[in-house]
Parts: structure tokens; sequence; C-alpha cells
């Protein structure tokens, strides 16, 4: 008699995602960026935005205190699931503002930094406010709030400036560098740099 086969041998996991990750501030095009790699990269990626988690939370209200806890949980929540969808396998696209640092640093923990491409969405901050006032979805004065910290940090594998690039143009740009990343990435540097508190990073990427 035959042995069973295994729940998951029809799924192989012997290769890690690669995270192609949006960082910039609230209006600066990262999702737009986002839809259009979907349609141009090689190999199946999935969109993954912070947004979408924050809209699968229930409508009920919570004091100020409370939020932040709520708020803290749901990007945490965010970043392991990104992780996992990574190390199963997943091309990732992510959807990020690094507005307070804890959050790089969660993420500098979690993610394969080999696996990782850095993106930093630029905008002026004259373009930001006005694509606020036109979305009319967004709190008045958010990217302004969030415009000095973003890109604190200071170093990425490529830079788009959708002050006048289109989102297109910064598509096309990522998805040409891709097969160019050089080593050390980003993440490979910004986590020996601001958590040596956590092993080298010993991984190759396994795209």
């Amino acid at each position: 008699m035959s042995e069973p086969a295994r729940w998951d041998a029809a799924c192989p996991t012997d290769r890690r995602g690669r995270i192609i990750f949006l960082n910039g501030t609230s209006s600066s095009g990262k999702s737009s960026i986002a839809k259009e790699l979907l349609k141009i990269l090689d190999v199946p990626y999935f969109h993954m935005p912070v947004d979408a988690f924050h809209s699968m939370r229930s409508r009920r209200e919570v004091g100020p205190d409370e939020l932040s806890h709520v708020l803290r949980r749901t990007w945490m929540g965010f970043h392991r699931a990104v992780a996992g969808m990574a190390e199963s396998g997943n091309n990732v696209v992510v959807d990020h503002v690094l507005s307070e640092r804890w959050r790089l640093l969660d993420c500098l923990g979690l993610f394969v930094p080999g696996d990782v491409v850095l993106v930093g969405v630029r905008c002026s901050l004259q373009a930001l406010e006005r694509r606020e006032r036109e979305r009319g979805d967004r709190p008045a004065g958010l990217a302004a709030r969030q415009f000095e910290q973003v890109h604190a940090h200071g170093l990425y594998d490529i830079e788009c400036d959708t002050t006048t690039a289109g989102a297109v143009d910064c598509a096309q740009r990522i998805r040409d560098f891709l097969p160019r990343q050089p080593a050390p990435t980003a993440f490979e540097q910004l986590r020996g740099k601001l958590r040596p508190d956590l092993p080298k990073a010993g991984f190759a990427p396994v795209w």
C-alpha cells in the first residue's frame, strides 16, 4: 500500500519570493506604480498595500489612546503577512509608509534582506499637497507630516520622483533595474547599521 501524499507535496516552497518595497508618503503614487508593475513584470506578483489592511478593520469608534495601539498592531500584522507570503514563495509588491522608525526596524527583522528591493518613491511637497486636495480622501496635511521622516533612513536600491515622472515610467525603471540589483542590497546595509542585535544575514536571493 502506497503512502498517502504529503499535504504540501503539490506546493513546493523551496524558493522565497522577492519583495519590491515601495516607500513614500501618502499620495506619492506608490499604489499607481504597484498597479503598473503588476502589468509588466515577467512573473506573478501580489500587490499588498497597507491601506487594504486598514480597510479590513471594523468601523467601531475608538479613543485616541486605543487607536494608537490598534494602528500599531495593524502595521505589525501587515509586516508579518508580507513576510509569510514571501516565505511561501510568492513575489510581493509592498506599498508602505516608513514615517515611524519602528516600522523599518520591524521589517528589517522580518524580511530576508537579500530578497528586498527598496524603492524610494519621492515627490515634492507642493505636488503632494495638491494631490491631497484633489483626492479628498486623506486628512489635510498628512503627506506634510510624513514628509521629513519617511525617507530619513536615507538609503535605497532605486528611487523614483513622481513629481514629474508618471507611474508607467517609474514601473518600467524598477522592472529594468531588477536584474541589475547590486549586492549588498539596501536592506542588507540597513539591517547591519540599524539592527546590530540581529545575526548577520547570510542569505542569497533565490528568485
